[in-house]
């Protein structure tokens, strides 16, 4: 298996030119920070809703209840 390159050229025309990121936010980003920055821009980050059972299991998994050991 041969290594592949990152393709930096790419990136920086994406990250600095299309999403207008300063040179520091974009070196401070991780590739798949960048990933998720662009896909959130194209809308391609959501590319499908939950069904309904889904949000229902979630909803059992993660249940909204006040935390008692919590101050607020």
């Amino acid at each position: 298996m041969t290594a592949r390159l990152y393709p930096f050229a790419e990136a920086m025309a994406l990250g600095l030119g299309v999403l207008r990121l300063s040179p520091e936010a974009f070196w401070a980003m991780t590739p798949r920070e960048l990933e998720a920055a662009l896909g959130g821009a194209t809308g391609r980050a959501f590319r499908a809703v939950p069904s309904r059972q889904d949000l229902d299991a979630l909803m059992q998994r993660f249940p909204d209840t006040p935390n008692k050991d919590r101050q607020t």
